[in-house]
């Protein structure tokens, strides 16, 4: 499969577009006024403790306190437990790594009054950017990521991704970075910290592997002589642009080729590129077209649509996408495609085809948290079965991890997806200032009797010589046609005369009743 990076750059945003084999699959942005903190490095200093909720609160500069959890806090007298080291993928788009079976295994972690305290200093990196009206979500299990490897200063293991299947390759990547770290033999009591070896180290050289390791520990050494130098809130390290970011974490045999649209982007990415990644540098192209790179390759077509509710599908069927406070819902509906067979053969079609379509729509919107999946009901648990599969197939090459469940009694398919940034409705929208973020309003008749209401209710608590109404031009229209009557029987009963007014600012259920 092949992959290419669309990269468009404008003086206060960036962003890049991942398309797969002609098909955009994920979308990334970075605008100057909210950068990504993941994988930044802050010296914070704790501002509240919270023992019922075992986490505490750290100021680490920003509008509001970063979380810390009391598992997300290393304890050197209790070192974590190392995963199996055939179980465990190392390979995520996440710098941070997903560490999530290792933490399973973990033991619990102490009581968060016995971990900090008020005013305690803690060098502390993000694993989470700030979400909504929730702060970033921190953790002292510090890692760096490089090309070939994750530096882990905190911890002593050493492990190697699962997508190197050649038990030797991965002995002597393992032997390398024990060495390396003080693992082995009388060094081991005073170790430099832990390895993770990446997928891109495979068939490396080690010199290049031992190079990489060098440059991530002499990091690690000026990082801590920087936290060290400055009082707490204060910024250690900030992570590479998302361009660099999104290179570093690509695999190089998969990525085809990275246009980018920037004369000055493409100068620093080829920098960047000849000296950590050398064999990516033919690839790496200034786009010079007149068109805009995103409308030349149609990204612009694709993210309008991937702001929509409905999601159509090739065979006429569709998708309702709903994201809430709580979770995100998704039905699939046959639409227009009646099949050519039977009733089960054309469900199972549909829902075969919608779950290609899901996995795709929940990269490209970058939906997170609970997701409930509504296939069409299917009686063959065979059809259930291969559709389940499906799902998890195209999921596959999601680096975000996600679980799914079996379909339950109701038919309904239940998944978790974990959350690492902002979807992309909340990033480039916001709640529609009419309706509140409800998706819909008040019907022009119900804005026109709440008037009545609030005109009886002036009327009895205050004498006036005329009551003015301000609305909206469609409620004013049916306050002087089909509700004309109304109104003069209401004038009759209140013994004051009503002026209505066209207020053209306002929305369907503003108003105001004004005594003159």
């Amino acid at each position: 499969m092949s992959t290419e990076l669309l990269v468009n750059v404008t003086p206060r945003e960036t962003r890049i577009a991942m398309v797969e084999n002609g098909v955009l699959q994920e979308i990334f942005l970075d605008r100057a006024s909210c950068r990504g903190l993941v994988s930044n490095i802050y010296r914070g200093r704790v501002s509240r403790v919270l023992p019922g909720m075992q986490a505490a609160f750290v100021d680490i500069g920003l509008d509001r306190a970063a979380f810390l959890h009391a598992s997300d806090i290393s304890q050197p007298s209790k070192p974590p437990v190392p995963p199996p080291e055939d179980k465990t993928d190392f390979t995520c788009r996440d710098n941070r790594l997903e560490k999530e079976e290792a933490e399973e295994r973990r033991p619990a972690p102490a009581d968060i009054a016995e971990l900090v305290h008020d005013g305690q200093e803690l060098l502390v990196q993000v694993i989470k950017d700030p979400l909504g009206t929730k702060g970033a979500r921190l953790t002292t299990q510090i890692s760096l990521p490089s090309r070939y490897v994750v530096y882990m200063p905190y911890m002593n293991t050493v492990g190697v991704s699962q997508r190197i299947e050649d038990e030797a390759e991965r002995q002597r990547l393992r032997n390398l970075a024990r060495v390396f770290a003080h693992l082995d033999g009388d060094e081991a009591e005073n170790p430099r910290g832990g390895f993770i070896i990446r997928t891109a180290a495979e068939g490396l050289s080690e010199w290049a592997v031992r190079a990489d390791m060098e440059f991530l520990y002499k990091l690690w050494e000026s990082l801590r002589h920087n936290a060290n130098g400055h009082a707490a809130p204060h910024m250690v390290y900030e992570d590479l642009p998302l361009v660099m970011r999104t290179l570093r974490e690509s695999v190089s045999t998969e990525l085809e080729r990275v246009r980018i649209d920037s004369a000055e982007s493409y100068r620093r990415v080829s920098e960047f590129v000849e000296r950590f990644m050398p064999e990516l540098l033919p690839r790496v192209e200034h786009y010079v077209g007149e068109r805009p790179i995103f409308e030349m390759y149609g990204i612009e077509d694709e993210l309008q649509r991937a702001l929509e509710r409905k999601v159509p599908l090739k065979s006429g069927g569709h998708l309702v996408i709903d994201q809430t406070e709580a979770m995100t819902t998704i039905d699939v509906n046959t639409g227009a495609f009646v099949g050519r067979r039977n009733l089960e053969e054309t469900i199972f079609k549909t829902n075969l085809e919608a779950s290609q379509a899901i996995a795709r729509q929940l990269r490209l919107r970058n939906l997170g948290g609970i997701i409930i999946i509504d296939f069409i009901d299917m009686c063959s648990e065979e059809h259930k079965r291969q559709v389940l599969r499906g799902l998890e197939k195209h999921l596959e090459r999601d680096h975000t991890k996600s679980y799914i469940s079996e379909v339950s009694s109701l038919g309904l398919v239940q998944m978790t997806r974990k959350r690492t940034r902002e979807s992309l409705e909340h990033v480039l929208c916001e709640s529609c200032p009419v309706c509140n973020g409800r998706g819909s309003v008040k019907t022009a008749e119900t804005v026109c009797y709440e008037i009545f209401r609030e005109i009886i209710r002036e009327a009895r608590q205050y004498e006036a010589e005329k009551l003015l109404v301000l609305a909206s031009h469609t409620v004013v229209d049916r306050l002087l046609e089909d509700e004309s009557a109304n109104v003069a029987e209401l004038e009759s009963f209140i013994q004051v005369p009503i002026e209505i007014q066209v207020e053209t600012l306002y929305g369907q259920e503003q108003y105001d009743v004004v005594l003159m």
